[in-house]
């Protein structure tokens, strides 16, 4: 999968601008802080995913004085080429078309262009609540399959559904509202153990991965577990009928998919509460570089690999490790200073006045 193009008009910071990218190497965008490579990465995640990857709202992507925001890229998939195009607006949702014809599905985007993204801020997967640990896990599994990110979506509406039904209720349950009840508590037992049954079997299959990648980085032996622990035992439907009384006392759903962990091991011990900060950073590459090989097993081409600003979060040694273990494949990588010596960049791209992307050799 080849990015070959990308324009941007009106967002973020870039009032116009245009790359291409390197088709099979390693794309370096060097510029100080603030000088927008962050927003060319995010230009490409959003058309690769129809969201920010920094979780920013759609507003913000607008630049200032602007009424929408405009992206385009050429890519190339087995030798088929695709256009994307999006239009962004400031108070109306997002077009996105894909070959002059309006996205409607998510597997619509995936066919024209996959990225993988590492940013200083997925630290959060390791250091981090339980959310930011699920999260992960379903946004892989609805890439993978539109049932899988059905499933992903109808345990978020049944939650929403029946914590609302509790509040209503505010601790009194009547034949009505305990019909309802029922009804939402079937439908969060069958899709939610549908669910946490495909985390289970994606945090296995992660797990070899993971550790490998982080052998790599760290230069180090010790192994990485994903360990899944579910918030219940046995079946989802009992356990929720025995918490029943205290969900409606306390008006929310104290069980289910929503309450589970991930639980990130180093040997023995919790990465989150005993690793160090180094090694926190460490495992978390190793997460999203395990995701990319997963995607590239399961696509036709591998995806193209986003890292931004990563050598900020390493130190030298493991630095040169990464430029080492990175895969096949499409990358393109930001900087605020020279990289290491060691990084064979195929195209260096000076990001400068928030406008223009001047590309040179390195």
């Amino acid at each position: 999968m080849t990015l070959l193009s990308l324009s941007i008009r009106d967002f973020r910071c870039f009032e116009e601008a245009s790359i291409h990218p390197d088709p099979q190497g390693l794309t370096v965008l060097r510029g100080v802080n603030g000088s927008g490579k962050t927003s060319v990465l995010e230009a490409i995640g959003w058309l690769a995913t129809n969201r920010s990857i920094r979780g920013a709202s759609r507003e913000t992507l607008v630049r200032d004085g602007a009424e929408k925001a405009i992206l385009r890229a050429e890519t190339s998939v087995v030798q088929r080429r695709a256009l994307i195009e999006a239009e962004i607006p400031m108070d109306s949702r997002a077009r996105v078309q894909v070959n002059r014809q309006v996205v409607r599905k998510r597997a619509e985007l995936c066919a024209a262009l996959q990225v993988s993204v590492f940013s200083p801020s997925d630290r959060r997967l390791v250091e981090g609540g339980p959310a930011e640990r699920r999260e992960y896990l379903d946004e892989v599994l609805a890439e993978r399959h539109p049932r899988l990110e059905a499933a992903v979506a109808e345990v978020e509406h049944v939650l929403r559904q029946r914590s609302a039904l509790l509040r209503q209720c505010a601790g009194r349950l009547d034949h009505s509202a305990l019909a309802t009840l029922e009804v939402w508590d079937d439908r969060l037992a069958s899709s939610g153990t549908m669910l946490v049954e495909e985390r289970e079997s994606l945090a296995r299959e992660l797990e070899p991965m993971v550790s490998e990648a982080y052998g790599q980085l760290a230069r180090s032996g010790e192994r990485v577990g994903l360990r899944y622990q579910r918030s219940w035992a046995g079946e989802l439907g009992s356990a929720l009928l025995d918490v029943r009384d205290q969900d409606l006392r306390r008006q929310v759903t104290t069980l289910g998919p929503h309450r589970d962990e991930l639980e990130v091991m180093l040997g023995a011990v919790s990465a989150r509460t005993h690793g160090s900060q180094g090694e926190q950073r460490c495992i978390a590459l190793a997460l999203r570089l395990a995701t990319h090989e997963l995607r590239r097993r399961y696509s036709p081409e591998p995806p193209v690999l986003l890292l931004d600003d990563v050598f900020s979060e390493l130190d030298r040694h493991r630095s040169e490790a990464l430029v080492a273990c990175l895969p096949l494949g499409q990358v393109l990588l930001t900087t605020a200073s020279d990289p290491p010596a060691v990084v064979g960049a195929h195209q260096v791209v000076e990001v400068a006045g928030r406008v223009l992307l001047a590309q040179s050799s390195p």
